[in-house]
């Protein structure tokens, strides 16, 4: 292999257009791919920008076309040259009005045939994919988030400096606190038997912040939860935080309306119109069974317990004598494409989120056809009609249950895949949503009592104050989620700076008031020195830069991402670590013993 000798990049592939032609210049980067045309080699270049022709014909020096001829895929070079433009031209890559002749050629690091071929539109298998992550990563398609993310928080970074926030740094090694997912815990090897945990967000230290006079926080900050994954969740991710304070709700929700425009606009060349359209979480949760709502279609959900409540039916019946709903959605004008077999799989799906199984009736010229209407009355089939406003060609879906949020949980997931299905969502359309008011309790059945929706630090709305020991279930939360497309892109709320308040909503939960001292002892001490209304939220950095660029999965922005068993293939983490540094660390492992 060669060194660079006295050859210096002065240009980037992809920036190259017919106006630079003429100019000398040297670029460097991988082959791509190689064509040896008998006489002329053709060499595509690949950098960080993109894509750049060689050229090496019949009078190019012997010795430059020699080296040329022996040149394969994922070889790395260095080309001097002059750029002219192609007599081929194409519009297949933006650099394809023009070529470099090569007049000095470096051959820096020769390749392996590679286990897959790395361009795009191939069909490999995903953990392959993760196993070899920086042959992935130099495909085009799978190169950009990462650029485009890079791009995203500079814009972050720039726009939060020009409206006085100040970036700082919390501890990555912090204090084990109950509630919320599994920490991360990193054993103390100075202190046998303590731990630390990572993060799971900063959120007890931008309060303390902003008690410490700091108005206007932020941070780009990776955060660590121990917890399942999904599509878009991994084991550590990154958070675009921030908090403010002598703010109301209105103060926040304002500012980073403003941060999301300004991304948009600069990175996507997107105009987001602001701003964006508030709904209470009561609502999202009745007409769209989902606190965090796509709402680029309709199918919206329907309340027909009343019509059905003394229904024929005993699957209705029951479930609304047991406090529970009968709620439907009206697939408009869909019975064409909701065939039986279709309708069978949406069984499947309803069932999956809860559901005892799911109510159907399809409407078409020829016949109605129901699973449940030959149990009702001529007069409760025409009411329900007309309740939901069935019409020939619809389909209505009904779910009953005695828990109304397993029946907002199913048919919120019906919606969606029905939408899905008959092609109902413009995948071109960003629609951005405030969902608010947040209930502030939530009832565990696992924990057999009341747990903070978001955490014990939000600010209960004023006028719910009083119902905080009669009436938990009621209490409002001045809490706020950003959704877009249907998922959350970031979430907060106004925090409690009372420390009386503070005590209660602790107690409220079921906090001791040892346990509380013990868990947030330092924060509620903090409040004991004065603490200025403040409140932030966080977004999902990782989800954000997925929705831009809609991207179906958060592996697909993130350089190294972890898999379902929370493992990396690239590395082979996590791994067994040696017994001296478990002594070290004072650590006894004793393996779970699992029968077949």
């Amino acid at each position: 292999m060669e060194t660079m000798g006295n050859l210096r990049r002065t240009h980037y592939c992809g920036t190259l257009r017919a106006r630079d032609a003429g100019t000398q210049m040297t670029v460097a980067g991988s082959i791509a791919k190689c064509r040896d045309k008998g006489g002329v080699i053709f060499a595509d270049l690949r950098d960080t920008t993109g894509i750049l022709q060689l050229i090496f014909d019949d009078s190019t020096d012997r010795a430059v076309f020699e080296k040329a001829s022996g040149l394969k895929s994922e070889y790395v070079v260095i080309a001097a040259g002059t750029l002219r433009e192609r007599e081929a031209k194409t519009d297949k890559i933006p650099t394809g009005e023009v070529e470099l002749f090569v007049t000095e050629l470096r051959v820096l690091s020769g390749a392996q045939t590679t286990p897959f071929e790395v361009r795009d539109g191939i069909n490999v298998n995903d953990q392959l994919r993760l196993k070899y992550r920086y042959l992935d990563l130099r495909r085009p398609s799978m190169h950009e988030p990462i650029v485009v993310r890079s791009k995203i928080a500079k814009v972050v970074r720039d726009y939060y400096d020009e409206q006085h926030f100040v970036e700082i740094e919390t501890p990555m090694l912090i204090k084990s606190t109950p509630e919320g997912a599994r920490d991360y815990l990193v054993p103390s090897r100075v202190q046998p038997g303590h731990f630390y945990a990572l993060p799971q967000s900063p959120q007890l230290y931008k309060q303390i912040l902003m008690l410490s006079g700091f108005d206007r926080y932020y941070q780009i900050v990776r955060c660590f939860r121990d917890e399942d994954l999904r599509a878009d969740r991994q084991p550590e991710f990154t958070q675009i935080d921030m908090e403010m304070s002598f703010v109301t709700e209105d103060d926040v929700m304002a500012m980073n309306e403003g941060l999301v425009k300004r991304v948009f606009r600069e990175v996507l060349g997107v105009d987001v119109e602001t701003p964006f359209r508030r709904m209470p979480y009561s609502e999202a949760m009745a007409r769209y069974g989902s606190d965090k709502p796509d709402t680029r279609f309709g199918l919206e959900l329907q309340d027909v317990t009343d019509v059905l409540r003394e229904s024929g039916f005993a699957v209705f019946k029951s479930a609304v004598e047991a406090g529970g709903s009968v709620r439907l959605i009206n697939a408009k004008g869909l019975a064409g494409a909701l065939t039986r077999k279709e309708i069978d799989k949406l069984v499947d799906v309803a069932k999956t989120y809860g559901a005892k199984g799911l109510a159907y009736t399809r409407l078409t010229a020829d016949s109605v056809t129901s699973s449940f209407e030959k149990f009702l009355s001529e007069e409760e089939k025409a009411a329900l009609h007309k309740a939901a406003g069935a019409e020939t060609g619809d389909v209505l879906l009904v779910v009953a249950d005695a828990k109304n949020s397993t029946v907002f949980a199913a048919l919120g997931a019906l919606r969606l895949a029905v939408a899905n299905k008959c092609g109902l969502i413009d995948p071109d359309k960003f629609n951005f949503l405030w969902v608010t008011d947040f209930p502030f309790f939530e009832y565990s059945e696992e924990e057999g009592r009341w747990m903070a929706m978001h955490h014990p630090f939000t600010m209960p709305r004023a006028e719910d104050l009083d119902k905080v020991e009669s009436d938990p279930g009621s209490v409002r939360a001045l809490a706020y989620d950003m959704v877009l497309n249907g998922c959350e892109l970031g979430g907060g709320s106004i925090r409690i700076n009372d420390p009386a308040v503070q005590d209660r909503m602790l107690k409220a939960l079921g906090f001791s008031e040892e346990r509380a001292r013990e868990s947030f002892g330092f924060l509620m001490d903090a409040y004991q020195y004065g603490a200025p209304p403040h409140g932030g939220m966080a977004f999902g950095f990782d989800r954000m830069v997925m929705l831009m660029l809609k991207r179906d999965s958060i592996r697909d922005v993130i350089a190294f991402p972890k898999v379902q068993n929370a493992g990396e293939p690239m590395s082979g983490c996590p791994e067994t670590v040696e017994e001296k540094q478990l002594r070290e660390l004072s650590i006894a492992y004793a393996p779970i013993e699992t029968e077949e």
